[in-house]
């Protein structure tokens, strides 16, 4: 239950300014935190960290473990500062774009730096770093050593899928599990490295941000991808057939992304599997990431509740039924077993009553977003500011949605245009619509408010995030250094002040 009002912004970690391709955890996820404080936020929220695969396109929502870090977000800045790293070694940075993330040569680069890294650690590491090592690698082995193994092997094998790997290891044989350990020593120490050095980057973050009264809001899929570390090492928690592909795969009926639906493609889980194991993996899933994040941002909630179940060779989501989850018993073990259930649930406004029972009984709050208040039915419509309950988180527009910009030039209808008028009670300006509808979100009764950077600079489609149902392009709008200006930081503050949001 949320109790106290607030704000903040949505912006990624790739978005960050950074000379190296991607944004990451150095000097400008630091200046940023400090315009967050400056402008009186509360939050900033960001997408899931875990680590993603260029066969996922990249994606944060189909991740390679559900557990390990996005080492791309890894700090060469940082790097040099613990001694890892000299500063001649990341002279002669290639010369990316600082408006647009490039995958393929920011990964080469970031794994030239961290090779260095690697090597030095293991001739001459300090003894306060090493003893970190340590002490990370004991208490994450749970998913650490799987994860570290796979993604050794997965190397060993030219990253071909785990499912196509010899049996003896893609059925994890004792002995050939034992025989690959041995032999990869060397590759999995140095996965063990890369994941200690994104988690402790990760805690000085964290710290700089409380140290400035800023929450960092994190984001949880629900599902992970068949070819990671989890599945793999798990593969008796999800839906898969005697060669260990999924037999049914996630997704969504028709709606107003698809009309034939989204077929997201991620195996399922076998909830009688889970529940008869006291749901550990689950339950250590989650405690691993309520230590990373203020509040979790939960996608796809309703699919702990009901999911949509098709058939893996279906070509798209069409051929779907709805299949229950144990949503009461799951988060009742749960809320035994952590001190607090932080979270946000991702809802668009149309789930089943059942959804809604399940977020009523917790107490969790969910979703408004605004680009869905004007269409018809606006007086009734749950996404409109005068409809809304306090325990709520309201959006602007989420990573799924076109910029405000975007959405009204382009997505919107004529009439949507016309009731958008109507409910401000003014003529609409192109200039200034999206401080317009800003506005509509701070002053509403939602105890959050949050706010993707794109629309706080009035930018247009061309910078959205994401465009749910398609494969390639997504993932890569970066904010410039520049941006972050004292003006704008002043004009956000004045707003969050007179909104009783100032954090």
């Amino acid at each position: 239950m949320l109790k106290r009002r607030g704000n903040g912004i949505l912006l990624h970690i790739s978005s960050l300014p950074s000379p190296f391709g991607i944004g990451d955890m150095g000097e400008g996820a630091y200046r940023f935190v400090d315009f967050l404080a400056a402008s009186g936020q509360r939050y900033w929220q960001i997408l899931p960290v875990n680590l993603t695969a260029s066969y996922y396109d990249n994606s944060p929502y189909m991740g390679v473990s559900a557990f390990a870090g996005n080492q791309l977000f890894i700090s060469p800045v940082l790097l040099i500062q613990e001694g890892l790293l000299k500063e001649r070694e990341i002279v002669g940075v290639p010369p990316f774009s600082q408006g647009a993330v490039d995958y393929l040569r920011a990964t080469a680069y970031k794994e030239k730096i961290l090779t260095i890294a690697w090597r030095r650690f293991k001739g001459r590491a300090k003894k306060d770093l090493l003893s970190r090592w340590e002490k990370f690698c004991l208490e994450n082995g749970f998913w650490l050593d799987d994860f570290s193994l796979f993604r050794a092997l997965r190397l060993r094998f030219q990253n071909i899928r785990w499912s196509e790997w010899p049996r003896e290891l893609r059925d994890r044989r004792c002995e050939a599990v034992r025989a690959a350990k041995k032999e990869l020593s060397d590759e999995i120490r140095r996965e063990q490295f890369h994941q200690f050095l994104f988690f402790d980057q990760w805690r000085l973050l964290k710290k700089y941000c409380h140290d400035r009264g800023i929450l960092i809001v994190g984001d949880m899929p629900i599902y992970v991808g068949h070819d990671s570390a989890d599945v793999w090492s798990h593969a008796e928690l999800f839906q898969l057939d005697k060669e260990k592909r999924p037999a049914f795969v996630s997704g969504v009926p028709p709606d107003h992304f698809s009309k034939t639906g989204q077929l997201w493609g991620h195996p399922l889980y076998r909830w009688d599997v889970l529940k008869k194991t006291g749901y550990d993996w689950m339950i250590r899933r989650f405690t691993h990431i309520l230590k990373l994040f203020d509040l979790v941002r939960i996608d796809h909630f309703r699919g702990f509740v009901n999911y949509w179940e098709v058939p893996a060779t279906e070509k798209t989501a069409l051929l779907g039924r709805w299949v229950s989850a144990p949503a009461y018993d799951f988060f009742t073990y749960l809320a035994a077993r952590v001190p607090s259930l932080p979270f946000i649930c991702e809802d668009l406004g149309a789930s089943p009553p059942d959804f809604r029972a399940v977020m009523n009984h917790f107490g969790f709050p969910g979703t408004k977003v605004l680009q869905f208040a004007f269409g018809k039915d606006l007086p009734n419509n749950p996404h409109a500011p005068h409809r809304y309950p306090a325990n709520c988180v309201v959006y602007t527009g989420t990573h799924d949605h076109n910029t405000i910009q975007g959405w009204y030039t382009k997505d919107a209808t004529s009439r949507d245009r016309i009731r958008l008028a109507r409910y401000l009670g003014k003529t609409i300006s192109l200039r200034s619509l999206h401080w317009d509808v800003i506005r509509l979100a701070m002053m509403s009764v939602a105890s959050i408010a949050i706010v993707p950077m794109q629309d706080i600079l009035g930018r247009g489609e061309e910078t959205r995030m994401n465009r749910p149902g398609t494969g390639k392009g997504n993932w890569t709008w970066r904010l410039m250094e520049e941006h972050l200006t004292p003006l704008l930081a002043r004009r956000l503050l004045n707003m969050t002040i007179l909104y009783g949001r100032k954090g």
